[in-house]
């Protein structure tokens, strides 16, 4: 009986694939080959990239990641930070998995990681930086006092959904104002003379502050009193939605339409509703706000405010490589913010008051 494979005695270690060995099979050169490896493949034919691609996956070619920083003086990591919410939830929010997914595949095809990190306080954000010598941070839905505090050395910082002031920050968002309006402009239309506008606590003018200023001026402009916008304070959540919808009819008798800030506090909304008896537009007409894939399907669809998710991420993303690859840190200015534009897709959850 021959030895068993733990009985060979020692094996060959591995070969090791450079980028040379690649370059003289698809015939370029190793800088060509480099660039390509590094995500750098403007001034490079899709012809060639597919080529040098599929050799190196068929060789087995694995990036030696630390060389490759320490040569280049850069990680290759930019952190998303997300802030952790109740429960220690991090992921709650379909919109927050949209804008992480959506970046960590613009910067996984120029060559960087992305770092998840949840965070509970200020000092954990500069703490993260230094840990991981990373060469940018995104802040998703930090609020804006949050990012206005903030203090990191030496790295660009991008801000999604941010209006802070903080000069070192560049913020990437959506008219939030202009999409409330959309949504009251358009229950107004309806003929909804009650109305209510449903989401988290705030402070000053940041996302849900221009959201409900722009809902609530268009709602006065169509002739609704002030006492006839009504706001309630809910978190964003599926169930926290829900929650609201059960109770509905009970805390606000007269409102006959709801604004929601997000389309997944919407969707738990509508689920109330229906719990509590109600229907969805018959009794109660509902609008979110987001544009998610989620909102196509329910029953009846959801009317939404879409934002354009695509674009803010890829946005984002631009300006983050940008800064990073012009090695622009927190010793210079940051550019002028964002804002990107958003429409009104109607579906079935509105409807005349009843």
């Amino acid at each position: 009986m021959g030895p068993t494979a733990d009985e060979e005695g020692p094996r060959d270690p591995p070969v090791t694939v450079k980028l040379s060995d690649i370059a003289d099979e698809a015939g370029v050169s190793v800088m060509t080959v480099s660039n390509v490896m590094n995500g750098k493949r403007a001034k490079v034919s899709p012809a060639t990239i597919e080529r040098v691609l599929a050799i190196a996956a068929r060789l087995g070619y694995v990036p030696n990641i630390p060389a490759r920083s320490l040569a280049a003086h850069r990680s290759h990591i930019v952190a998303a930070l997300v802030p952790v919410g109740e429960n220690n939830s991090l992921l709650v929010s379909p919109h927050t998995v949209a804008v992480v997914g959506g970046m960590e595949t613009h910067l996984r095809h120029r060559g960087y990681h992305v770092l998840l990190r949840g965070i509970e306080h200020d000092d954990q954000v500069a703490q993260t930086v230094r840990g991981w010598s990373l060469d940018g941070v995104v802040l998703v839905e930090f609020p804006d006092e949050q990012v206005d505090r903030l203090e990191v050395a030496g790295v660009p910082v991008v801000a999604i959904d941010s209006y802070a002031a903080n000069p070192r920050v560049v913020g990437v968002r959506s008219d939030d104002h202009e999409g409330g309006r959309l949504a009251g402009a358009r229950l107004a239309a309806a003929g909804h003379r009650r109305v209510l506008f449903a989401g988290p606590p705030y402070r000053g003018m940041g996302v849900v502050g221009r959201r409900w200023a722009g809902f609530r001026a268009a709602c006065l402009e169509a002739g609704l009193r002030a006492d006839d916008v009504e706001a309630r304070e809910v978190l964003t959540s599926f169930e926290d939605g829900r929650r609201l919808g059960l109770r509905l009819r009970r805390d606000h008798p007269q409102v006959t339409a709801v604004f929601a800030t997000a389309d997944h506090l919407a969707v738990g909304l509508m689920a109330g509703i229906a719990e509590a008896g109600g229907s969805v537009p018959g009794d109660v007409s509902v609008i979110g706000f987001d544009g998610l894939d989620l909102s196509a399907y329910t029953t009846p669809g959801l009317t939404t405010v879409a934002q354009d998710m695509p674009a803010k991420v890829a946005e984002a993303s631009r300006i983050m490589l940008e800064q990073i690859e012009a090695g622009r840190g927190l010793d210079a200015p940051a550019r002028e913010p964002v804002s990107l534009g958003v429409h009104l897709v109607e579906r079935g959850s509105v409807g005349p008051p009843r």
